[in-house]
């Protein structure tokens, strides 16, 4: 994916790094290597990313939608199902599938206990060609997973189209391993360099944050 990758959306042409100033302008992703947060996963991190912010706005969602679709167009061609994996990666599945006319499904992280005990909620056909949407990829396990169950109902995975990712080199290894393409609209190097531009970040915040990324594990400790 080229740095200043354009995407036609919502009647305006974003680049990476305007969805990267969106995203920073929101609040939707947050730095702050000084006071490091600590995931839900029991990982510390300089950074936390919450893309639901982004169903408050209207216009930005619209365009994020548009960058996803048009980025499905040129990784897959044409696609038969949209999936959103549950439950970040829903709302922006719909709103991609009701861009390209498509039908839609969603996958739980789980099996339902009652019921039909689905974990795939929707009409999916065996063979059909099928874009997996993920708010944020950060190890790619949920992505990975989600992939998986689609699989074993006979559906052809195009990839994983998300909107961001933190580009951990775990991630790399585990979407290669799975044989599924990884798409994002952002990525990780890209947000902080136009962080450090914008003077969100000094140069010792940005050597941290990228000493992150590079060994997060080792670094939480």
């Amino acid at each position: 994916m080229a740095t200043e990758r354009e995407t036609q959306g919502a009647g305006a042409i974003l680049t990476e790094r305007e969805i990267a100033q969106a995203l920073l302008a929101i609040g939707a992703v947050t730095l702050r290597p000084d006071a490091p947060f600590t995931w839900s996963s029991g990982l510390r991190a300089p950074i936390y990313c919450d893309n639901r912010l982004l169903l408050a706005y209207p216009d930005l969602r619209a365009k994020v939608a548009a960058a996803l679709a048009a980025s499905i167009g040129a990784q897959a061609g044409t696609v038969d199902v949209i999936a959103g994996t549950a439950t970040a990666g829903i709302p922006h599945a719909a709103w991609v599938a009701e861009r390209l006319a498509l039908p839609m499904v969603y996958v739980r992280a789980k099996a339902k206990d009652h019921g039909k005990q689905s974990r795939i909620e929707g009409h999916l056909l065996p063979g059909q060609r099928v874009a997996v949407i993920e708010d944020l990829v950060s190890t790619g396990g949920s992505s990975l997973a989600a992939a998986a169950a689609l699989r074993e109902e006979g559906a052809h995975v195009v990839g994983v189209f998300a909107i961001f990712t933190y580009e951990l080199p775990a991630a790399k290894q585990n979407f290669a391993a799975a044989n599924v393409p990884l798409v994002a609209l952002c990525r990780y190097a890209v947000l902080l360099d136009v962080a450090r531009t914008e003077g969100r970040i000094s140069e010792d915040q940005l050597a941290v944050l990228r000493a992150w990324r590079e060994d997060p594990e080792r670094w939480g400790r």
